[in-house]
């Protein structure tokens, strides 16, 4: 059975504490096995969180669920109006 993957929340707030760590002298390897993770897993983290804080990912969430609503919207009308073009 696998672990339980993290919230986006809690990513965030993992990259900070390396980002502490760092700065009060420890080596960026050394900090990263403290929050628990791999150096794969932070780097690609790193890559799609970094620099975020929550509030933006809460604004980032937001827009992925609308740009997920109005791609539905888009393929339903679609879809609409090849089966209107058919007829």
């Amino acid at each position: 059975m696998g672990t339980k993957r993290p919230k986006p929340e809690e990513i965030v707030s993992k990259l900070r504490q390396v980002e502490v760590l760092m700065g009060q002298g420890m080596f960026r390897l050394d900090a990263i096995r403290r929050i628990g993770v791999v150096e794969q897993t932070y780097y690609r983290w790193r890559k799609q969180y970094g620099g975020m804080g929550v509030d933006q990912l809460k604004e980032l969430k937001r827009l992925q669920l609308e740009n997920e609503r109005l791609r539905r919207a888009v393929s339903d009308l679609t879809l609409g109006k090849l089966i209107l073009a058919e007829a």
